[in-house]
């Protein structure tokens, strides 16, 4: 089991969300976003924010860090992410959201979130879930193993809400390939709420309080909290 920072927003959470940072950061990156939530406007929530095992990454000189996957190469139009560290990071969330089921929350009341590398790893393992989740949240990122997707999504999620988020100015994922791994995926079907903002890879303050509204939409008013199993 990943280890993790939690956050619970109230005694005995009702709905989960499990959070994954970018590449070289750890499991406290997103910690400060819950304190800028409203947490009245959300029912009793178990923030999960786990740390990424460390391995070599090929685009930084195979220095060692925190890393959902190596990146073999910083040509977007080329096969770039190894398929076997995302395959091993997907797994990885797989233990945790069955964590989450054991300790009382169903999978439709869990939303996967990621920013980045762990955008890239929300989606992938998201869209291929055998039980339908809240919601997944990819923020400046990228739709990995894109390939494969049509052959391994599972029907549970095809309806999942999906919100995507990027800078303008990313220089690190480019804006226009977020944009098209939304357009990908919207012609697949899926439900795709698309933001940008004028920023670079990093969130904003417009984006939070954007990320705050859908979640609500997601996980239900604090009214609902009676309705989570």
């Amino acid at each position: 089991m990943l280890p993790t920072v939690e956050i619970e927003t109230a005694p005995r959470p009702v709905r989960a969300v499990i959070w994954l940072h970018g590449l070289g950061a750890d499991g406290h990156d997103f910690e400060p976003v819950v304190g800028e939530f409203d947490r009245r406007r959300l029912p009793p929530t178990r923030f999960v924010f786990p740390h990424a095992p460390m391995r070599a990454v090929t685009i930084n000189g195979g220095y060692v860090m925190p890393a959902w996957y190596d990146i073999l190469s910083q040509d977007f139009a080329s096969r770039r992410e190894d398929e076997e560290g995302v395959r091993q990071s997907a797994r990885q969330i797989e233990a945790l959201l069955a964590r989450e089921n054991a300790r009382g929350i169903e999978d439709r009341h869990i939303v996967l979130a990621g920013f980045s590398q762990g955008g890239a790893i929300a989606l992938h393992t998201g869209l291929r879930h055998p039980r339908r989740l809240a919601g997944i949240l990819a923020l400046s990122t990228y739709l990995p193993l894109a390939t494969t997707l049509a052959s391994e999504a599972d029907a549970a999620n095809r309806d999942v809400p999906l919100f995507m988020a990027h800078g303008h100015a990313d220089p690190v994922v480019p804006c226009e390939l977020g944009k098209r791994s939304g357009e990908s995926l919207r012609a697949l079907g899926y439900p795709v709420q698309w933001h940008q903002y004028p920023i670079e890879h990093s969130v904003c303050i417009e984006e939070i309080r954007d990320i705050e509204t859908w979640l609500r939409e997601v996980l239900g008013d604090p009214g609902d909290a009676s309705a989570a199993t």
